[in-house]
């Protein structure tokens, strides 16, 4: 029998959750506190430019169908996805440029130019993160995890061992490439996750064939489509969405969920609970008041924040015609720049910069003649009182800096228009701990890799999706959780129901 349910925070790990659950025949109200949904999968406009806020490449589409299909509905019927080539345009300090793409017989064209021996390793490469990749559909995509004990379950002990527990992400790389260049490109794909190379395991490895082998896509319209398909899905289901509306508590019965109160001082019943905001900030604030949240906030300490960013949106009044839709310009050291974000947890000297230029594949998001650049530039999450509000004139400078001198002449003097966020943004807006972009980071060493457990450990009847929970973060992961978690519900309801019948 469906449950009144309701879901806190409308990013895509709340939008899939409510999709799946509703789907299951739950009663389904998700609770927003900004103006729109989506979450960090947000949009803005202005002198006609539009502008993805968040995610900008779709990796894994899959997982987007696998949802639509839990409905009885079809992808395609709410969203055009198109395959985006070539998949990066590569730019680096001493002027090589590498392009990626999925054409298996141009990327080695590209490698061959850089190394003959790598070009030989190449293959070789590939079919180790096609085999990551493999030994992750049996546990990571399939079921929500919540350490060791629930990964042994899934595998075999020689499952466990081709993992490469003890290698790190960039250990697997250099095994297969020597070039210096293409060993910090291939071992950036970690920050889709927003981790770092030298800390994440061997495993991750898997997202060079994610990309490679499965492709990159764009949403025509730009990403934020993605969510208004799933609020198009939510309204045909029934499911009451409702923005504006901020939960400030948590409450519960005898150690089980049973509403929330909203900082309206309005109180709604429920049966279930999810929530999108993270783990450790809902425990510091909807849970603040529930004896024992303190200490599980402690425990939660291990899944540290990803990185944060700084982004700006700028609407240019020229095209810049060596750019492609996906652009990475390379810092000159990429240990020094790692080590100094996760390990100093500050501001890289010299940063690596990704331009996205959405108008490159879609005109309609930039007048004639003229370009939405998208700029991310990875920074440290924000320590408990800290602010970026010291670095955001200086380190705007460093990176357009950076930029004119890797070959984007002009860039200062084209800006017609100027879009700004940084980590505090990032933090009030979303609720994300210490303004992560991407959840928890992914660290052998610290945590194992794993993420926080969907079932709340305090409270019955709460769970938890998006970048902080299994499988992690970007578009596929946090859409993904919502469908994990919902799996998870019905396996924990099934059980009850089990013990009371």
């Amino acid at each position: 029998m469906g449950k009144k349910t309701i879901v806190i925070g409308a990013g895509l790990g709340g939008l899939s959750a409510a999709i799946r659950l509703a789907a299951d025949g739950h009663d389904v109200t998700i609770l927003e506190k900004n103006e729109r949904a989506g979450g960090k999968l947000n949009k803005r406009s202005g002198q006609g430019f539009k502008f993805d806020t968040g995610p900008s490449i779709l990796t894994m589409p899959w997982v987007l169908e696998k949802l639509f299909n839990s409905a009885g509905r079809n992808v395609s019927d709410y969203m055009t996805i198109k395959r985006i080539e070539p998949q990066w345009r590569t730019f680096f300090e001493d002027g090589a440029q590498i392009d990626v793409t999925s054409d298996i017989a141009v990327m080695l064209s590209e490698v061959h130019k850089r190394s003959e021996k790598d070009y030989s390793n190449f293959l070789s490469y590939l079919d180790y993160c096609k085999t990551m990749f493999d030994l992750s559909l049996k546990s990571f995509y399939k079921k929500s995890l919540s350490g060791i004990q629930d990964l042994q379950k899934l595998h075999t002990f020689k499952d466990l061992l081709t993992m490469n527990p003890m290698k790190s992400m960039n250990q697997a790389t250099e095994k297969y490439l020597d070039d210096k260049h293409l060993q910090q490109l291939f071992n950036f794909f970690i920050m889709y996750i927003g981790s770092s190379p030298y800390n994440s395991p061997a495993i991750l490895s898997q997202l060079v064939y994610v990309q490679l082998g499965l492709g990159i896509y764009y949403v025509e319209g730009g990403m934020y489509n993605i969510a208004e398909g799933m609020l198009k899905l939510l309204d045909e289901l029934g499911v009451d969405v409702q923005v504006n509306t901020e939960v400030a508590e948590i409450l519960t019965v005898n150690k089980k969920a049973a509403g929330v109160k909203l900082t309206s001082g309005h109180t709604m019943e429920a049966d279930l609970i999810v929530s999108n905001l993270e783990g450790i900030p809902a425990h510091e604030t909807l849970l603040k008041g529930e004896p024992g949240a303190e200490k599980v906030k402690n425990d939660l300490k291990k899944y540290t924040p990803t990185v944060s960013g700084l982004v700006l949106l700028l609407g240019v009044n020229k095209t810049f015609d060596h750019l492609e839709h996906h652009n990475f310009f390379f810092s000159k050291d990429p240990e020094l720049e790692f080590k100094q974000i996760f390990d100093e947890g500050i501001p890289a000297d010299d940063p690596t910069v990704y331009i996205g230029v959405s108008s490159k594949s879609d005109p309609s998001q930039a007048p004639a003649g003229k370009e939405n650049l998208f700029v991310l530039t990875h920074v440290p999450p924000l320590q408990p009182g800290e602010s970026f509000e010291e670095y955001r004139g200086k380190y705007r400078e460093i990176v357009l800096d950076k930029l004119e001198r890797m070959g984007m002449t002009g860039l200062r003097e084209s800006i017609e228009f100027e879009y700004q966020f940084i980590p505090d943004d990032i933090r009030d807006l979303y609720g994300s701990n210490g303004g992560s972009i991407y959840g928890v980071a992914t660290d052998r060493k610290v945590n194992g890799g794993f993420k926080i457990p969907s079932r709340s450990s305090l409270v019955d009847n709460l769970y938890f999706v998006g970048g902080s929970t299994h499988p992690g973060g970007g578009v596929p992961m946090v859409t993904l959780s919502g469908q994990l978690t919902a799996d998870l519900i019905a396996e924990d309801q099934k059980l009850k129901d089990e013990q009371t019948g």
